[in-house]
């Protein structure tokens, strides 16, 4: 009986001394910030369908002043739409456009004009690039939403 109940008085005391040392463990390598301005957007992973597009969006990227955001704008390409649609960027909407009415041309201009404003916006505002990003798809008064409300 004695045994038994030191048995089970061990495990208790090693799972809590374990437990104690796995939260300071987390509590220390755990970084002061959330690490969202850490984020690196060397590479992206997108279909071939978004990469055969990546000429003419550097091309617009180089003409609107953001071509170090060429791999952003491939991401968004990639969420919008896939490469497949003729709109690729999904881009009418912000010329105030029916859904899927440019051509495939004119929705990566469009998109990348677009983006470049929202990224001009951003710096009056002092917000970082990952809301730039979200406004894309939510548009652009999300980033005073941002700038108002952190």
């Amino acid at each position: 009986m004695k045994l038994k109940a030191l048995v089970i008085g061990g495990s208790g005391l090693f799972l809590m001394v374990f437990s104690l040392l796995l939260f300071v463990a987390i509590l220390f390598s755990d970084e002061q910030d959330s690490g969202i301005s850490n984020i690196h957007y060397g590479g992206v992973n997108v279909s071939a369908e978004v990469l055969a597009h990546k000429p003419m969006v550097e091309k617009y990227a180089k003409e609107y002043g953001v071509e170090e955001y060429v791999n952003i704008l491939l991401a968004i390409i990639q969420v919008e739409s896939g490469g497949t649609a003729e709109d690729v960027m999904q881009s009418s909407e912000s010329l105030g456009l029916p859904p899927n009415s440019l051509s495939t041309e004119e929705s990566i201009k469009q998109g990348v004009k677009y983006f470049s404003e929202l990224l001009a916006s951003s710096e009056r505002l002092s917000v970082d690039l990952e809301s730039v990003i979200q406004s894309y798809n939510y548009g652009g008064g999300f980033l005073g939403y941002v700038a108002n409300r952190g």
